[in-house]
């Protein structure tokens, strides 16, 4: 379903845009997620609105078939940390996850529940992992989720176009960064 509004309390949840990620092979290039992705954190700190940038640090113990995801891998110096492109804010939240969802042990919900937030939308990487794990866990936890799958990649193109064309419609509307910012524009004065 393309999107159909923005609430007055939306926030913006920026997944795992930082070094050690955006630096990895991906199925689009990143140039242009991270440009739709700066486009709307500009519009919401420009309109007052949360943005959560969120940045992943390692992995859940559990055992899976691909090993634990490098869970007790040592990173190289400055894997985590965001890209400048962000421009980290004092007002803006700031998540580091050591799980897939930027819901899943961190207090994400919590902090927009206090903000009013209804509405989130997620951007980042990748698509078929840390972004849907976030959108599921907002859309299961009762928030709105948005989409913009222009602002999303994925190591995979087959996995990408997966998570946008058969698990995103059962959790969110979607549609395309012009499209959403459109709406933003449109409904604040």
């Amino acid at each position: 379903m393309p999107f159909s509004a923005v609430d007055t309390d939306t926030a913006l949840i920026v997944v795992d845009l930082q070094a050690g990620i955006v630096a990895l092979p991906l199925a689009h290039p990143v140039e242009g997620v991270i440009a739709r992705s700066t486009e709307l954190i500009g519009a919401f700190r420009r309109h007052g609105l949360p943005v959560a940038l969120v940045n992943v640090a390692g992995a859940p113990p559990g055992r899976t078939e691909r090993g634990t995801n490098g869970g007790g891998r040592i990173r190289p110096e400055g894997w985590t940390d965001l890209i400048p492109e962000l421009d980290q804010q004092p007002d803006d939240i700031a998540v580091t996850k050591y799980a897939r969802s930027a819901f899943s042990g961190t207090d994400l919900a919590a902090q927009l529940r206090a903000r009013g937030v209804t509405q989130v939308v997620v951007v980042g990487i990748a698509t078929g992992s840390g972004v849907e794990s976030t959108a599921r866990s907002a859309h299961e936890d009762g928030f709105h989720v948005s989409l913009p799958v222009d602002a999303m990649t994925d190591g995979s193109p087959d996995t990408h176009e997966h998570s946008v064309t058969k698990v995103f419609p059962k959790i969110a509307e979607t549609g395309t960064t012009a499209e959403l910012l459109a709406l933003l524009e449109g409904s604040r004065p």
